[in-house]
């Protein structure tokens, strides 16, 4: 599959030093977390400019067209910094000697870059204090390298991040071709999910109300991830010729939203499913997969309790991702049940890979490894397709067991109304008493039995869908201090 930026990968590039940064800020949380230090909460800031002319610049070869002649090029120029509790020990005096080193190493002398703008500074450091770490980079990009979309394809990426990374604010700030762009990516709701042999780390579940009218009613504001059973994975030859050794292994982990176990009579509809990839450092995979896009053809939605799994396929749509979107097609049911309260629900999977090789140890070595297992990715999930596909059915349908209970006990309702819907009108249809028939009608506050009719129904679905069961573990107000629980 290639990529959405057509022949021009500069913006994969980006995205890849990117990654790079984010890596190693993820494996020395993980040193210092070896140490016994504190982790706490935290911010991330990543600012992205663009420089025309750039070309001019010393140690920057100009780009040559195919007569020789030399090219106009733009740098893309790039900062990560870290603050706050969560990476206390990341400066410099604290780090290992040779960290220096290794920075020249993952990021040569050509493609450092100068720090941002003192203002982007200030501003993120009055909010979580001294910067930690900070490293810059820089792209060269051609000059027709004019896209408006890139920016976008990295906000993307950081949103993947701070699904996985609750705890941390991220701030992102991209100058590009005199527009701006600025979001900030927070968890309001957070769950520490915990994996055997693996790090421990903060999910964003935070979730909208439904589409359907709640009204006052009270409303989970989060979800509730389910691990599923990891997948030993074997590393195929040709990642293996290129060094990549040691035990690989996957581990699913569903969220349902928006969470309906305060409403167990509400009718659900589930509407897409959205995988996404992450390597061992916990950092979002980019590379785009064919198995995963085509993860629909593989799968038994009959087993699944659903209509059937379409495959994504919008022209429109540029983000690059490690894994997939997938529509569920519209399910039909019975008539009556169109009529019911309807939740529209999405299952995100959320991938982790773990990988332990006990001869990759140094940091520079561990990354170089995660980077070439991105690169095999797709070989990877082919040669173990059906060991991936069989988990992801299991996990699949372990979490939609709810769902189809709701659909079954959904379509006993509708025939319930049925029913007595029927028998009511029956009753006040063939009443001779006319004062009786008059307060039926006027307590419904209709003026005919057709208008009685529909009156019913939504009685019923009223008092039938709604009917609340509070839940302790479901979170009732999303509010920036809510305390982070722990469900697994």
């Amino acid at each position: 599959m290639g990529w959405p930026f057509g022949d021009d990968r500069a913006a994969m590039r980006i995205l890849n030093e990117i990654q790079r940064v984010m890596r190693l800020i993820m494996l020395l949380r993980r040193q210092r977390g070896c140490k016994g230090l504190k982790s706490g909460e935290g911010g991330l800031m990543v600012v992205l400019w663009n420089s025309k002319e750039s070309y001019r610049v010393d140690h920057c070869r100009p780009l040559l067209d195919v007569s020789g002649a030399p090219m106009g090029t733009d740098l893309v120029f790039g900062s990560i910094a870290a603050a706050g509790p969560w990476c206390e020990g990341f400066a410099t005096g604290n780090l290992k000697p040779g960290f220096t080193d290794l920075i020249q190493k993952l990021f040569p002398s050509e493609d450092q870059g100068p720090e941002p703008d003192q203002e982007e500074l200030c501003g993120f450091t009055h909010m979580h204090g001294p910067i930690h770490l900070l490293i810059s980079f820089q792209v060269k990009v051609a000059k027709q390298f004019d896209r408006q979309e890139w920016p976008f394809h990295i906000e993307a990426f950081l949103h993947k991040l701070s699904l996985t990374n609750a705890r941390v604010k991220i701030h992102f700030s991209c100058k590009s071709y005199q527009k701006r762009l600025q979001r900030i990516f927070s968890g309001k709701i957070q769950c520490k999910l915990t994996l055997k042999d693996q790090w421990s780390t903060f999910l964003d579940v935070t979730s909208s109300k439904p589409g359907v009218s709640v009204g006052e009613r009270p409303w989970c504001h989060g979800g509730h991830p389910v691990p599923g059973e990891r997948v030993s994975l074997s590393i195929p030859p040709a990642a293996m010729e290129r060094g990549l050794y040691g035990e690989l292994s996957l581990q699913p982990v569903a969220l349902l939203a928006p969470c309906v176990l305060q409403y167990p009579n509400l009718a659900t509809r589930l509407t897409h499913i959205q995988v996404e990839v992450y390597g061992p450092s916990n950092v979002p995979v980019a590379s785009p997969t064919d198995f995963l896009q085509q993860l629909s053809v593989h799968l038994n939605c009959e087993e699944l309790g659903i209509d059937g799994i379409l495959r994504w396929n919008d022209p429109t749509d540029l983000q690059p991702r490690g894994g997939a979107t997938l529509p569920v097609e519209a399910e039909t049911g019975p008539e009556g049940g169109r009529s019911l309260a309807s939740v529209e629900q999405s299952l995100t999977l959320l991938l982790f890979l773990h990988h332990m090789d006990p001869f990759t140890s140094e940091l520079y070595d561990v990354i170089a490894t995660e980077e070439l297992l991105e690169h095999h990715l797709e070989a990877i999930l082919t040669n173990n397709r059906q060991a991936v596909t069989a988990a992801l059915q299991r996990e699949i349908k372990s979490i939609l067991n709810a769902h189809r209970r709701r659909s079954k006990a959904s379509e006993r309702i509708c025939s319930a109304f049925e029913v007595i819907s029927s028998s009511a009108l029956s009753i006040v249809s063939s009443s001779s008493n006319l004062d009786f028939r008059a307060a039926c009608l006027s307590n419904m506050r209709v003026r005919d039995t057709h208008g009685l009719s529909q009156a019913l129904r939504e009685a019923q679905v009223r008092v039938t869908s709604w009917k609340f069961v509070p839940k302790a573990r479901c979170y009732p107000v999303p509010q920036e201090d809510t305390p982070t629980r722990t469900e697994m």
